[in-house]
């Protein structure tokens, strides 16, 4: 497959400053809006988020903490006017990228539209404008009790823009695009009352787990519309190994040794690994795009191109692993070793104490994983645009203080996923299943949405 890069000329210098600025700004809205805990995202804001505000200043738009905002703990509910805790974050991300790149592409129109085709924008309208009102709309409709911050952030960014009719007519197109999108996804079934989970009561079947027994979250997410796919289920794998199985005694042993609190099977790499990645792993890949962004030097367009594949190929596959997890409610490592004298095995041993490393698992069935399916679409995405080698560095709000080098995404994908397993979280057979959903999902998103215009 041909390289998507685009290697500026001299005709196009400010689009390539444009694009950089782009490329360090379209990030900061990922990192703010989610949480990490355990892979669950609930759309608080916190004040611990202030020190990305520095990092990200270019868009201002983008940053949605201001001084004033209080420190929100995480065991709190979301504050009036937040997304709940029952919106996935992937969800409101991809909403946003295709927002600013609608926005973007409408003015220079070198791509298919995601979904809004004006008529009649003038060539001359800004860029920049468009996608900051695009991005502010789209915000505060999804963030209402931040209006007041966005705002303020929107009119100070809009100010570096000369105030000419360029501006105005960028602002008119940012409009136009953010509402159409959110009108488009304001029936989508993201908003509805999770229907309650109620756990089977044979052997396999995801139970509430240990020590917190969290309610099963996102059970609504099956029947999301998809952003790109047809139908959540397009993908779909295959059902976990049977209980009786030589394959699932392997997996069973491997995730039991290496995944217990107190393991003396997994090594310091290992237990470094599984808490690295620990979190809201979309937020790692939007980093990790916007390191080889900038390295790339992509322009506007491009970026904004690149951002919006990836935030679709994650929010889809998202719907894809919960429509999996909820079709097969397969147990956890910490429910099979408990009741490993339950699953009809006899090469299985049950441990009624075993608890995983951090202690808590997330509450949601096992098969596929998450991290696996998430880290191998945005790694398809990134090497559909770049080529898989790639050096760089990855850090952790998990595990402050630790960076991770590699030389490729595909293995930054491959160790997100297996340290789920170092976590004690899932078996090796969820990470294959996960690998094999993400990177088809964004396959077909890569090679049928936002292409060249002939």
């Amino acid at each position: 497959m041909q390289s998507n890069i685009h290697h500026p000329d001299d005709n196009d210098a400010k689009e390539a400053k444009e694009s950089s600025q782009l490329a360090t700004a379209l990030l900061a809205p990922n990192r703010l809006v989610g949480r990490r805990d355990a892979g669950r995202s609930t759309g608080i804001l916190t004040k611990k988020n202030l020190r990305y505000k520095h990092t990200f200043r270019i868009l201002a738009t983008f940053v949605l903490i201001c001084t004033f905002l209080q420190v929100v703990s995480l065991a709190n509910a979301a504050p009036d006017g937040a997304q709940p805790a029952t919106i996935h974050s992937t969800r409101n991300f991809a909403i946003l990228h295709a927002a600013i790149y609608d926005a973007v592409n409408n003015i220079e129109p070198k791509f298919s539209p995601y979904l809004v085709r004006l008529r009649d924008v003038p060539r001359s309208a800004s860029q920049i404008a468009a996608a900051d009102q695009a991005a502010h709309d789209v915000l505060a409709f999804l963030y209402p009790a931040f209006q007041a911050s966005l705002d303020t952030e929107l009119q100070q960014d809009l100010a570096q823009i000369p105030d000419n009719e360029r501006k105005a007519q960028g602002i008119a197109v940012g409009h136009a695009v953010a509402g159409q999108l959110l009108a488009a996804r304001s029936a989508d079934g993201a908003n509805v009352i999770p229907p309650p989970y109620v756990p089977g009561s044979q052997p396999g079947d995801y139970q509430l787990t240990p020590p917190n027994f969290a309610a099963a979250d996102f059970t609504q997410w099956p029947n999301v519309t998809p952003f790109a796919l047809e139908r959540a289920d397009e993908f779909r794998p295959g059902p976990p190994p049977a209980l009786t199985s030589a394959l699932y005694t392997e997996v069973f042993n491997e995730v039991k040794s290496l995944g217990f609190i107190n393991s003396t099977t997994r090594t310091a790499e290992q237990t470094e690994i599984g808490k690295f990645w620990n979190g809201n792993i979309q937020d790692f890949w939007n980093e990790i795009a916007q390191t080889a962004a900038l390295a790339h030097h992509l322009n506007l367009e491009h970026t904004a191109r690149l951002f919006a594949l990836l935030n679709i190929s994650l929010a889809d596959t998202g719907i894809a692993f919960f429509d999996a997890k909820y079709t097969y409610n397969f147990w956890r490592p910490v429910t099979a070793v408990r009741l490993a004298d339950t699953d009809g095995n006899p090469q299985t041993d049950p441990d009624p104490t075993w608890l995983p490393l951090g202690t808590k698992t997330a509450p949601d069935p096992s098969y596929p994983g998450a991290h696996s399916a998430i880290s191998k679409a945005g790694a398809t995405v990134l090497g559909f645009y770049f080529g898989n080698r790639f050096a760089f560095d990855v850090t952790s709000e998990s595990l402050a203080g630790v960076t991770r080098h590699f030389t490729s995404f595909s293995a930054a994908a491959e160790e997100a996923g297996l340290s789920r397993i170092f976590a004690g979280q899932h078996f090796r057979t969820d990470h294959v299943a996960g690998k094999g959903l993400g990177g088809q999902v964004a396959e077909s998103i890569d090679e049928n949405i936002l292409v060249p215009e002939e």
